[in-house]
């Protein structure tokens, strides 16, 4: 079931959930001694949404910061990298990409019990609903132009330039993803879903030809992002947990199915009447982003069923971590449940590229 008002459900913040509790003073002493200008004393909120990193926003008189750690217990290989995010977000920021400001990254789990980072608190809007309730259809379609145009921007960068040029293996993008996807999948699997096994086989069977390395954000959507809060600008992109070097149309294809995804859930406009509510289509967002770049995609069939795979995997993972008792956000039995229909999904795409 989707939650029938995501803005109240997901945005701002929340007492600290007892799982995720640490110790504030611990926290303190390591601001005072890394973070430039820290002056307490210090409060600690979390924030709603995010349910795989815990997040906190950390008040101080002068300056509202924010805390990403990885979760306390048993993890995933590769997951919750927050030390990765905080080295992309600090080149990005060098090459006047909009991130927030990163402080320091703390790889010593003794201070609050997991590794983490801090970086400035972005004031802004974060939007949950694709279909943008309460504006108007102009205001609607500024904002999906700026995260097209953020996108094409990210993909405009060139890696080595950047400092990232080891940030991924080059080569082999898709073929890599698909492999590791199906084994977070097993690793997290709680019943069998024999869409998933289908893709499993046919995904790696069918790869697109291989695209030019860039830095992909791997998980660019609405949500992730804060608009300034009187105009359609991208202020900042977060959440860099799942990014590396890559395929760009990894990317575009996966911001491109909120277009698929039901008009009933509040991260989908599948079905909706784009132009009364003034979303550009899918084809016009692609020529948009293809204006800028010069890249379109060749197999949209293929990357659609490859992103609903890969979202379904990862929202097995959270239902793994519901299981064993570390999921991070009360909406993770909701998202948990998400991963029948996005199999299914993808499945009919995979059907469509050819399966």
């Amino acid at each position: 079931m989707e939650t029938p008002d995501p803005q109240a459900a997901f945005a701002g913040t929340r007492p600290v959930d007892p799982r995720h509790a640490f110790d504030t003073a611990a926290l303190e002493r390591w601001m005072a001694e890394h973070v430039a200008d820290y002056a307490g004393p210090l409060s600690v909120n979390q924030f709603k949404g995010g349910q795989s990193n815990p997040t906190y926003e950390l008040v101080t008189p002068g300056r509202t910061y924010v805390l990403r750690r990885k979760p306390p217990g048993n993890l995933l290989p590769s997951a919750h990298a927050v030390d990765r995010e905080f080295r992309v977000i600090s080149a990005l920021a060098r090459q006047g990409f909009p991130v927030a400001r990163a402080y320091a990254l703390c790889e010593d789990a003794g201070v609050i019990g997991s590794m983490f980072y801090v970086m400035d608190k972005v004031d802004g809007r974060i939007l949950w609903d694709l279909k943008l309730p309460g504006m108007e259809p102009d205001q609607r379609r500024a904002i999906y132009e700026a995260q097209t145009d953020t996108l094409a921007r990210l993909h405009a960068i060139d890696p080595e330039a950047a400092g990232l040029g080891d940030y991924g293996r080059p080569g082999n993008y898709f073929a890599r993803q698909v492999g590791r996807w199906s084994k977070q999948y097993a690793a997290s699997e709680t019943e069998a879903i024999p869409a998933m096994d289908r893709l499993m086989a046919f995904l790696p069977d069918s790869l697109p030809p291989e695209g030019p390395t860039r830095i992909v954000h791997g998980d660019w959507r609405l949500d992730n992002m804060i608009l300034a809060p009187d105009r359609p600008e991208v202020l900042a992109v977060l959440d860099w947990e799942l990014s590396t070097l890559g395929d760009p149309m990894a990317d575009l294809s996966y911001y491109l199915i909120g277009w698929v995804i039901p008009a009933s859930q509040r991260n989908g406009v599948g079905g909706a009447d784009l132009k009364a509510l003034g979303i550009p289509t899918v084809e016009e967002t692609v020529d948009r982003y293809a204006a800028t770049t010069g890249m379109r995609p060749d197999n949209l069939d293929w990357l659609m069923a490859y992103n609903l795979f890969r979202l379904a995997a990862i929202c097995q993972g959270i239902a793994g971590r519901v299981r064993d008792g570390t999921a991070s956000s009360p909406q993770a039995v909701a998202t948990a449940a998400q991963v029948h229909p996005l199999s299914d999904a993808a499945w009919g795409f995979a059907q469509k590229a050819g399966a």
